[in-house]
């Protein structure tokens, strides 16, 4: 009889380099029997400052070794924490998040205070709200990447004519209900996703503190369970699906996907407040499957429409009432309009068009 020696290996793919050394490391204190980074957090910030500059001002803090893996990720070594820092950048701010490993929840809190020390000068106070954006990868994996949003959006009755209590009262009415469902039906360029953003925003003034949205507009991504687990268990205060208009076909019309939101919509997501928000480009209410939009299960299902010329004319005043321009005829302004017809998303541009010139 001989000895027989076996070896065994894992194989883990990483889309982030940051994990990459991270998992190493817990692996290799697996091996030596010892506990590493026993701590961890999540700190997340918007700054009125260009991603480069924030992070080179960061960077060369002697408080750590950085190394900068390229203008938008780098991290942050020494010899009891470790820190992985994301950037991203919009025309007007930063996002950042911050994942931090230590030793101590002091060592963390310490952290903290060092990274703010470069934060708070132009460190945004304002509302947030954060966009956890899911999609399925080459590989059939779901993978996400998450977006910090500005919770600025200055929402006006006059573009939603056919809300007749107006814009806030209906955010406030559905975000105190019972139902979690709101469905968005309409052409694109119709205002939905700037109420959506209304929508993400409040929950955010509500709270106190920033609201988390699971965000997918990839099907493919809602052909398994495992967008719906991520959801019911998490943190996340709403689930957006933008256009959705396959999932939301009848199931006697071959919609095999439907039944995964019927389960979640009224059980854990009603018993906790969170909201399952849809938008479609379908022009009739009755593609829509009854079931979903049951009442009880669904708060509404809002009809998006073109504005008239009365309409878009009383809009466009306000709107250049309120950046102080001369008055615009959006006849003249949009003069191809279909019919006489405006959509919302051509107005703002016309608008912001007579401001820049």
């Amino acid at each position: 009889m001989t000895d027989s020696t076996f070896t065994s290996g894992i194989n883990h793919d990483t889309w982030n380099f940051s994990q990459l050394i991270i998992k190493s490391r817990f692996a290799e204190a697996l091996t030596q029997g010892i506990a590493r980074y026993p701590i961890h957090r999540q700190l997340r910030y918007a700054a009125r400052m260009e991603i480069e500059k924030l992070f080179d001002h960061i960077a060369l803090d002697s408080a750590w070794r950085a190394q900068r893996v390229n203008t938008y990720q780098m991290l942050l070594d020494a010899d009891t924490f470790f820190v992985s820092a994301v950037g991203s950048r919009t025309s007007d701010y930063t996002s950042c998040v911050f994942s931090v490993w230590a030793d101590s929840p002091q060592q963390a809190e310490e952290i903290e205070a060092l990274l703010l020390k470069h934060i708070e000068p132009v460190r945004i106070t304002e509302p947030m709200f954060s966009i956890n954006w899911n999609f399925l990868t080459s590989k059939n994996e779901l993978a996400s990447a998450e977006i910090e949003e500005l919770a600025n959006d200055q929402l006006h009755d006059e573009a939603y004519p056919f809300l007749e209590r107006g814009v806030s009262d209906f955010i406030h009415r559905y975000l105190a209900a019972d139902e979690s469902v709101l469905v968005l039906q309409g052409l694109p360029g119709t205002g939905k996703t700037r109420l959506i953003r209304a929508i993400l925003g409040e929950i955010s003034r509500k709270k106190g503190e920033k609201s988390r949205a699971l965000y997918t507009g990839d099907m493919k991504a809602l052909a398994s369970d495992e967008i719906f687990v991520k959801f019911i268990t998490g943190w996340d205060d709403a689930f957006v699906i933008e256009d959705a208009d396959h999932l939301l076909k009848p199931r006697a019309h071959g919609n095999e996907h439907l039944h995964r939101f019927l389960s979640i919509a009224d059980g854990v997501v009603r018993s906790q407040g969170r909201k399952i928000i849809f938008s479609t480009n379908l022009p009739n209410v009755s593609d829509l499957d009854d079931a979903l939009i049951r009442p009880g299960r669904c708060f509404a299902r809002v009809g998006f429409q073109k504005l008239n010329v009365e309409q878009a004319q009383t809009l466009t005043d306000k709107l250049c009432k309120l950046k102080e321009l001369p008055p615009l005829d959006i006849d003249k302004a949009i003069p191809d309009a279909n019919k006489k017809k405006y959509a919302l998303a051509a107005i703002y541009k016309a608008v912001n068009t007579a401001k820049a010139s």
